[in-house]
């Protein structure tokens, strides 16, 4: 009985030793969440009149590039312009064998004289139908005579009947050569127009192979590039065959696409005959454009502001990828900010109370600082001067997320967030 004692025993002491444990074991401090804060750089903003610059992005073309063309089919014999050359006007840019282009202006020539000649051909026939008509008139008023005087014989007995005859044979041939001769007279007017006709038309070929002879030979028309040459030396080319692209450095222009948004401001600027100025932005000198006209036709982009280059420079060419800044009218209530500030196109983040709040802005473009640096422009009623505006961008921002502003932030990882 008393061995069963024990094991009970034990139990018990040990559960009654685990409850004095319990009951004196010292209570842990409670531990708190702890929320992490972002570091990130402000500064501090000031609304103030601004001049917003617009960057457009658009390809230089030129109204007065042309193309030179082979005016007839023959080998190229000389082609010194090289592709991307600049050269003098009165400069040779083209040449077709002589050999080829004299034989069809000889050609033409021969038909021509050949025309002219059956031309007057025809005048002098002419000249010698209307002599040759008084001739058979009089032969034909003869024989008219001749028949009343061969009747009066007849009646006398002096000749016989058939005498008659060949008397009247006779005047009716001599009747029948002057109506011949008078329809080829009445016939020369139409006559006189088809050989006419064949001298115009010669005439006009041998023009033509003339100019296409004096063409064959090209030369620049003004100082200008060469571009797209698509023929080589020895080429059998045809006739309207392209063969060089030739056009001016002067009166280049830039088409770029404006945007629906500020499509309006533009068309007004030029209805109000002021000039929106521009420059290069990728371009080591820039250059300066100015706004001369707005596309006819607009898409779904926006519509094509078409702007001169005012100081070409020999490095541009046609197709050049530019990028520009427009210089646009004065903004008041603008604020300058870098772009790594703004949030998508109208959100910036504001830094109260160590938490992120949310403003919703307008873009109005760009402008530059003293160093040269690209900021943009937003308005909102809801900016005032002081305010403290964040300029890191980090993708997790949110509406109240906790921000130190201790310290400048070094770039966020894109893996911390989804950017809003």
């Amino acid at each position: 009985m008393r061995k069963r004692l024990v094991p009970i025993l034990i139990i018990a002491v040990g559960i009654v030793i685990f409850i004095l444990l319990r009951l004196t074991r010292d209570e842990p401090a409670p531990i708190g969440s702890l929320e992490r804060s972002w570091r990130v750089a402000t500064e501090v903003i000031q609304p103030d009149a601004f001049a917003p610059r617009l960057t457009l992005y658009g390809e230089l073309e030129s109204p007065l590039l042309f193309t030179v063309v082979a005016p007839m089919a023959g080998r190229v014999a000389a082609l010194p312009a090289q592709d991307g050359e600049q050269v003098a006007e009165g400069q040779l840019l083209m040449a077709l064998d002589e050999a080829d282009i004299a034989p069809r202006v000889a050609q033409a020539e021969a038909d021509l004289a050949d025309a002219q000649a059956q031309l007057q051909s025809e005048q002098t026939a002419h000249q010698n139908d209307l002599r040759a008509l008084k001739l058979e008139q009089r032969i034909q008023a003869n024989a008219q005579t001749n028949v009343g005087r061969v009747e009066q014989l007849i009646t006398r007995g002096a000749l016989p009947a058939a005498d008659l005859e060949n008397s009247k044979d006779a005047l009716d041939r001599a009747a029948l050569t002057v109506a011949n001769r008078q329809r080829s007279i009445n016939n020369y007017p139409s006559r006189l127009k088809a050989a006419q006709a064949r001298v115009d038309r010669a005439q006009a070929t041998f023009d033509s192979m003339q100019r296409d002879a004096e063409r064959s030979r090209f030369t620049a028309p003004f100082d200008g590039l060469v571009g797209n040459v698509q023929a080589a030396v020895g080429d059998q080319v045809n006739a309207n065959a392209a063969l060089l692209d030739f056009y001016p450095l002067q009166g280049m222009e830039l088409r770029a696409v404006v945007p629906q948004v500020h499509s309006q401001s533009f068309i007004q600027a030029l209805q109000d005959g002021g000039q929106l100025q521009a420059r290069s932005l990728d371009l080591e000198p820039a250059i300066t454009l100015t706004l001369k006209r707005i596309a006819g036709q607009a898409d779904a982009r926006g519509v094509e502001a078409i702007f001169s280059v005012d100081q070409p420079q020999p490095g541009l060419r046609l197709g050049n990828l530019l990028a520009i800044s427009v210089a646009r009218p004065v903004r008041d209530d603008s604020v300058a900010l870098p772009y790594s500030a703004l949030y998508g196109n109208d959100t910036l983040y504001q830094v109260l109370d160590g938490r992120l709040q949310r403003i919703e802005v307008q873009r109005v473009g760009e402008t530059l600082n003293e160093q040269g640096e690209r900021r943009v422009l937003v308005r909102s009623p809801k900016l005032s001067g002081g305010m403290e505006i964040v300029t890191t961008h980090l993708p997790n921002a949110v509406q109240g997320l906790k921000v130190d502003t201790g310290a400048a932030a070094p770039e966020a990882d894109d893996s911390t967030g989804p950017r809003p």
